[in-house]
C-alpha cells in the first residue's frame, strides 16, 4: 500500500522541524522533566472579577447527582399519580360490575322481609 512511501515523507518533515529548531536556536534545549517545577501558573483566583472561575468537577458532580435524583424523584411521583389513577379506574369498573348484582340482592332481601312483616298476624 502507501506506507512506503509515506516514510520518506515523515523523514522530510522531521528534517524540516530538525532545521527550524537549529535556525530558532534552541539546539542546546532539553524537555522539563516531570520533576521540575513550572512557575508563573495563573491560578483561577488570579483571573479578573469579569471572568467567572469554571464550577469545580465536584460541584457539577453534585449538582448532576442532585438533578439527576430531582428526576427519579418527578418520575417516581408521575408513576405513583398514574398507578393510583389506574386503581381508582379498576375499582370504578369493579364497582359497575357488581352494582346490579348488590341492587338485586337487595332487593331481593327487602322482599323476602316485607312477606315476613306483611304475613304475621298481630
Amino acid at each position: 500500500m502507501d506506507k512506503p512511501s509515506s516514510l520518506p515523507t515523515s523523514a522530510h518533515l522531521l528534517d524540516d522541524l530538525e532545521s527550524i529548531r537549529v535556525l530558532l536556536g534552541d539546539d542546546n534545549l532539553q524537555p522539563p522533566l516531570l520533576t521540575d517545577t513550572v512557575e508563573q501558573i495563573p491560578l483561577v483566583l488570579d483571573e479578573p472579577q469579569g471572568n467567572r472561575a469554571p464550577t469545580p468537577v465536584a460541584e457539577i458532580e453534585a449538582e448532576d447527582d442532585n438533578a439527576a435524583q430531582a428526576r427519579r424523584q418527578d418520575t417516581l411521583l408521575r408513576l405513583d399519580a398514574e398507578l393510583r389513577a389506574a386503581a381508582q379506574l379498576i375499582m370504578q369498573d369493579v364497582i359497575n360490575d357488581y352494582t346490579p348484582h348488590i341492587e338485586t340482592e337487595i332487593k331481593r332481601r327487602l322482599d323476602a322481609r316485607m312477606e315476613r312483616l306483611l304475613k304475621r298476624p298481630e
